[in-house]
């Protein structure tokens, strides 16, 4: 049965759908943005900066449906400007230092709010 996952630690959705849903023990997240969960606007500076926040988000989400980093099998990454893509791997080698999940990384025309990430994960309850 499918379980919808909301949590007021993270960004509220900007549209019709909810932050994670699980079936069994998976877990399916929406992309996430680097907004502050209490104001709602991107956190300021370049890419490393909505990077952090991105996968900050992304984990509050991802544990408050029973899962964390260490269980993530895969990540769809959407990055506004592929010349950002270095600096990015940083972050997120940070978040994912053990077992890296499988991962596609592909650059978009134009992501909600004028974000320079989204990031979305796949994951497995522990």
């Amino acid at each position: 049965m499918k379980t919808i996952i909301n949590t007021a630690k993270a960004p509220a959705a900007i549209g019709p759908y909810s932050q994670a849903n699980t079936f069994g023990d998976l877990v399916f997240t929406s992309g996430q943005l680097g907004l502050n969960a209490d104001t709602m606007v991107l956190v300021e500076g370049g890419i490393k900066e909505q990077s952090y926040q991105v996968l900050k988000n992304l984990v509050i989400v991802l544990e408050a449906a029973g899962a964390s980093a260490d269980t993530v099998l895969k990540t769809t990454c959407f990055i506004a400007d592929m010349n950002d893509f270095a600096a990015f791997n940083e972050v997120y080698a940070e978040f994912f230092a053990k077992n890296a999940p499988a991962r596609l990384c592909v650059e978009a025309a134009r992501l909600p709010k004028d974000a320079l990430i989204e990031v979305e994960a796949i994951a497995y309850k522990a």
